[in-house]
């Protein structure tokens, strides 16, 4: 059928009575007496020859022809409308969509997103939070914040901010630490990156004892369980501002080591958006003004 033929006014009748399963239904929805509905459908299934109900004393049912035309229509307007509201006060409002690793996402761009939304009104940022195992292309992202070495297979990776790692714990571990030694009395909370204690030790210049506990997938987690006195947690203090800053975390020595950092991640062979070009540039300022207020 050719679109300028395309019966809208019965289309969008259906596609209400058939959820509501009610001319009344969708005639309170659309705002039009049940029997402007009905009629409107009644036309619909002339111009298609066939039946897109039957029709029941106490309600409808959906014929086979009207069960597969309902989730396209569902779908095409759910499309229509998400695109409408994106025009607000007279302009076009972009989508953004990143993956952000969880540790990342707390403790260092959810305290800076009023900054780009007073920068960037009408971009729309839609973040979905990760243990670090992401996939770009499958998760429909236009970016992921992820940990690590910066060399993921197929992508563009710009570094953003250190991810040191050194121990923390709560206050009443804290006072009975002098030395990196005295660690070995304590339980050491781990990743499921397995040497990061070993080359934690070694940048303080002590032996590694042996790691026996539980094994998080998440520093958020582990800081929180380091926070309750389960032990003491390797982690990348700079996520944990919020945290050392109002004593519920120590830092008990100076030493830390860098396994890794936190990098903007994007498809190699994707073309950026203007809105995506917008936010990657913010967040390298971002991060560059941090790394000079950290020297």
């Amino acid at each position: 059928m050719k679109r300028s033929h395309l019966p809208l006014n019965g289309l969008r009748a259906f596609e209400a009575s058939a959820r509501h399963l009610s001319f009344t239904g969708a005639g309170l929805e659309l705002r039009v007496t049940q029997a402007a509905v009905s009629h409107q459908v009644k036309g619909l299934e002339q111009v298609l020859g066939v039946k897109l109900f039957r029709r029941l004393p106490r309600g409808l049912v959906l014929s086979e022809e009207g069960e597969a035309l309902l989730p396209v229509l569902t779908d095409a307007f759910n499309r229509i409308s998400v695109t409408l509201d994106r025009f607000e006060g007279g302009r076009f409002n972009d989508i953004v969509t990143v993956g952000v690793v969880g540790t990342f996402a707390a403790g260092w761009l959810i305290p800076r997103l009023p900054l780009f939304h007073q920068a960037y009104p009408e971009i729309d940022l839609r973040i979905s939070t990760n243990n670090n195992r992401v996939n770009l292309a499958a998760d429909g992202l236009d970016f992921a914040i992820r940990f690590g070495d910066g060399s993921w297979q197929g992508t563009e990776n710009t570094p953003l901010v250190s991810g040191a790692l050194s121990p923390a714990c709560a206050p009443d571990i804290a006072a009975r630490l002098r030395d990196p030694s005295d660690l070995a009395g304590e339980t050491l909370l781990a990743s499921y990156r397995e040497d990061e204690w070993l080359r934690w030790f070694e940048a303080a210049g002590c032996h590694c004892p042996p790691i026996k506990g539980i094994v998080f997938d998440s520093s958020i987690t582990m800081a929180n369980a380091a926070v309750q006195g389960a032990g003491v947690a390797l982690l990348p203090v700079a996520m944990f501002s919020r945290e050392l800053g109002d004593g519920s975390l120590i830092q008990p020595f100076d030493w830390s080591v860098e396994v890794g950092r936190y990098w903007l991640s994007a498809l190699r062979k994707r073309q950026h958006s203007r809105s995506m070009t917008m936010f990657a540039d913010w967040l390298k300022t971002q991060a560059d003004s941090n790394s000079r207020k950290a020297v």
